[in-house]
């Protein structure tokens, strides 16, 4: 089948969940009570994966490029409202551009299926968050290493995560069952098209 252009259509949702992702960066500073042991329950991750589940991994992958260009030009939309392109020199700087390939990831898991599943969303799910943490953290410890100056093991840099990757693979279950609920809807809605060329 031949695949159309970007539309009108394409381009809100995929403005939407760039959205959706400044909003998710901040849930602790809209609630604060939004923590377990002191970690903030960020949703980008859930965010992130549930774009490319809904939009495929094109307009998925773009809506993530989009979020975070948008936040490396300055405006106020990762973690406790910054912007600009020093975040890519901190160590939340990898799971920025983590979101991408996790979206596309996610994306195409599902792009393979005619007609995807609750397993198909999940499995999506689990590799969106491999991709995620696996980028993040290395990168993450890379960062501690080399420019922060503050040095910690491989080990430890992994541990350091352990909580907040039990949570997302928490949110990958919940993720699974909403996508298989919405995908239908999404795929339905006027002009939309899952994987435009560009």
């Amino acid at each position: 089948m031949k695949k159309q252009k970007l539309r009108a259509s394409d381009m809100a949702l995929v403005g939407m969940f760039a959205a959706l992702m400044g909003i998710g960066a901040n849930m602790t500073s809209f609630a604060p009570f939004l923590q377990i042991g002191g970690i903030p329950l960020t949703m980008q991750p859930f965010f992130c994966l549930l774009s490319g589940l809904l939009l495929g991994r094109r307009l998925g992958a773009l809506a993530m490029i989009v979020y975070a260009l948008v936040g490396f030009m300055g405006a106020p939309v990762f973690a406790h409202f910054s912007g600009g392109i020093s975040a890519l020199f901190k160590g939340s700087g990898g799971f920025i551009l983590s979101y991408i390939p996790a979206a596309y990831a996610a994306g195409w898991v599902t792009d393979r299926k005619a007609d995807p599943q609750t397993k198909h969303f999940f499995a999506a799910s689990v590799i969106g968050t491999a991709v995620i943490y696996f980028i993040g953290v290395n990168y993450m410890y890379l960062a501690f290493k080399y420019w922060l100056n503050t040095p910690v093991t491989y080990t430890a840099a992994w541990k350091s995560m352990v909580w907040l990757f039990i949570k997302d693979f928490a949110f990958s279950i919940l993720l699974a069952a909403l996508a298989s609920k919405v995908y239908r809807a999404v795929q339905k809605a006027a002009g939309f098209n899952r994987n435009p060329s560009f």
